[in-house]
């Protein structure tokens, strides 16, 4: 009976011991979860299309290289031709580099899941992907806003044009952006590090983007919901109404104006940015209602094929919409392309020798 009642006592105590163990090791393994994150996650490019992605891959390749070779051209354009500093081109500076930032996040892993080269991301790099997305997006909506006010002031108030935007309202503007898209963008990532993901890995996507990666966690994930849904009536759903208002008042002015020549001349000058705002704000607006209302309506593939359209054909079409409307833009470049070819003219050609 003791030796029975000893043993009986030991096994209690070795499984004390065992259950303490096993408490530790869960204990430490969420602790090492909560400092590192989960491990790297998947991208699985577009489900359903598995078989297209090569060729899905090569519009959006064709694309960014668009996109890469106009906004660098429209951003050297602004930056060293004198007579393209006014604030308006200062602005679509600041558009262009908006549109790079957020091209160049997200298109190149894009294209290295289509393509099959790589499809791993890291958890850090997946956060930081999806921070500096979002906040080029946030920021180049603060700069069409700007753009509008630009428009409203220029044509409702010439007189006070000088006045109220200057060469230090375009930098406060730039740094305004940046800080709104930050701001915005700080609290969604501690909200997704603070997430369980028990195991799960599998991301749907070609890139990160901030639902997508909360749908994998296994906890609760209203807060990333409901704040997803206010920053979006807050930053780009604010700013459309707002560039509205400001487009309201701008055909309440031209349709003062006494002639019909003026009217038309006024308008041209606001058709570019109109175009833009369609081209921005569409595929994106349509992308977020679908991904928190349409979920099991909205196929994954077409909400997928759309959040890839809206951060490549913006970036790649602006410059074109831009350069084609705006007729000092036009000419300058125009005139550069005209002085590249005359120096290649010019150049003294190479005498040939005969090897022996």
């Amino acid at each position: 009976m003791v030796m029975k009642s000893l043993k009986q006592l030991s096994l209690e105590r070795d499984r004390a011991r065992w259950k303490q163990k096993m408490e530790l090791d869960s204990a430490l393994l969420s602790l090492n979860q909560t400092v590192s994150g989960p491990g790297p996650f998947i991208l699985l490019g577009v489900p359903g299309l598995e078989g297209l992605h090569a060729w899905i891959a090569v519009p959006v390749c064709l694309l960014y290289l668009a996109s890469l070779v106009g906004n660098i051209l429209l951003l050297g354009l602004v930056a060293v031709d004198k007579t393209l500093q006014a604030p308006m081109y200062q602005l679509l500076g600041l558009l262009a580099a908006a549109d790079l930032i957020l091209a160049t996040s997200t298109v190149p892993k894009a294209l290295a899941v289509l393509w099959g080269l790589s499809d791993e991301i890291s958890f850090a790099g997946c956060l930081a992907q999806l921070f500096v997305a979002h906040v080029a997006f946030i920021a180049e909506s603060s700069v069409l806003l700007a753009m509008a006010v630009d428009r409203y002031v220029a044509i409702c108030q010439p007189l006070r044009y000088g006045a109220l935007l200057s060469q230090r309202v375009v930098g406060m503007v730039a740094v305004a952006a940046v800080t709104r898209g930050a701001c915005v963008m700080a609290p969604p990532v501690v909200l997704l590090q603070r997430l369980p993901y028990c195991g799960h890995r599998a991301l749907p996507h070609t890139y990160c983007e901030h639902m997508g990666v909360a749908r994998l966690a296994c906890g609760d994930t209203r807060p990333n919901i409901w704040y997803g849904l206010a920053t979006t009536l807050l930053s780009p759903a604010l700013d459309l109404g707002l560039i509205g208002a400001s487009y309201a008042l701008i055909l309440r002015a031209v349709c003062r104006l006494p002639s019909s020549g003026a009217r038309y001349k006024t308008l041209s000058t606001c058709g570019a940015h109109a175009g833009v705002i369609v081209l921005f704000y569409t595929p994106a607006l349509f992308s977020f209602l679908a991904h928190r209302f349409g979920h099991h309506t909205v196929p994954g593939h077409i909400h997928i094929l759309l959040a890839n359209l809206y951060v490549v054909v913006p970036p790649a079409l602006n410059p074109v919409v831009y350069g084609v409307r705006t007729k000092q833009i036009t000419q300058r470049l125009r005139h550069l392309l005209q002085r590249a070819r005359k120096v290649g003219t010019n150049m003294p050609a190479v005498p040939h020798t005969l090897s022996v």
